[in-house]
């Protein structure tokens, strides 16, 4: 049997930006906190991710009446707007895999840096063997205090090691050196080159370099709505970033979904 995996980001990846969407929700001015609160701070020498979690704790302790608590975020995952055919997409690839080689197991994975309880209380989160992302620790009354565990830019590659040595699911929760237990060639679960890897935005470059390296498939997606987002999704294929720049449409069919499908048809190949 041959062990396949796909492993996606989730914000602009999967689903329209969730975070700016909550905070749009709290009806904080979107653009402010993004281009002058969190700026400000990366400015000062702080790490985005940290910084963005940060500035919505200080806003959640800062109003009575708009706690961020745990509830608050699980009710957000209930309104996320996702990209055209994702809903459908788990399963129809699972489909098409099966028809080409009924052994092979493929399995989803998502690493994001966006906000954990949202991803995992999401409406597609039970097609995805784990999931890592960016999480906050919460007081007894649900409000959020601290970041607990922050998923920056090479952040991401150390979950990318622990799919390929198969270190996933609760049994592994609680233990982050686990990572660095060698193993034997032999014992490797899925191979990096038996991976694909999708995202939209610069926290996934050391996640596409990764990939490259051990001859896996990356794939840039871009939000063909959105013409001032070109030149930033256009960059990946300039740099030599990824193996393909797709518009993010999972739709059986689309151009995203055949690549995606040749590429691990290859893979099985």
């Amino acid at each position: 049997m041959k062990n396949l995996a796909i492993i996606f980001d989730f914000d602009e990846t999967l689903v329209e930006e969730s975070t700016s969407a909550l905070i749009e929700s709290l009806g904080i001015d979107v653009n402010n906190f993004w281009t002058v609160e969190v700026n400000k701070l990366i400015k000062q020498d702080w790490d985005p991710i940290p910084a963005y979690m940060y500035k919505l704790i200080e806003y959640s302790l800062n109003n009575d009446n708009k706690k961020i608590t745990k509830q608050l975020l699980q009710q957000h995952a209930k309104k996320l707007n996702y990209k055209p055919g994702v809903t459908s997409f788990f399963n129809n690839i699972k489909k098409k895999i099966s028809e080409i080689d009924s052994q092979a197991n493929l399995d989803f994975f998502i690493i994001s840096s966006g906000i954990g309880e949202i991803i995992r209380n999401s409406d597609i989160a039970g097609n995805f063997t784990d999931i890592w992302a960016s999480d906050f620790e919460y007081h007894n009354n649900g409000e959020i205090i601290f970041p607990k565990k922050v998923l920056s830019f090479t952040d991401k590659t150390r979950y990318i090691f622990q799919i390929s040595k198969g270190m996933f699911g609760e049994k592994y929760r609680g233990k982050p050196y686990i990572v660095n237990q060698k193993i034997t060639e032999e014992a490797y679960h899925i191979p990096i080159e038996n991976m694909i890897y999708i995202g939209d935005g610069l926290t996934d470059v050391a996640c596409f370099s990764l990939i490259n390296k051990y001859k896996g498939s990356t794939f840039a997606v871009y939000d063909a709505s959105n013409t001032q987002a070109f030149g930033k999704a256009w960059k990946f294929i300039k740099d030599k970033r990824v193996n393909n720049l797709l518009s993010a449409n999972f739709t059986e069919g689309s151009d995203l979904f055949n690549n995606i499908l040749m590429a691990l048809n290859e893979k099985l190949n």
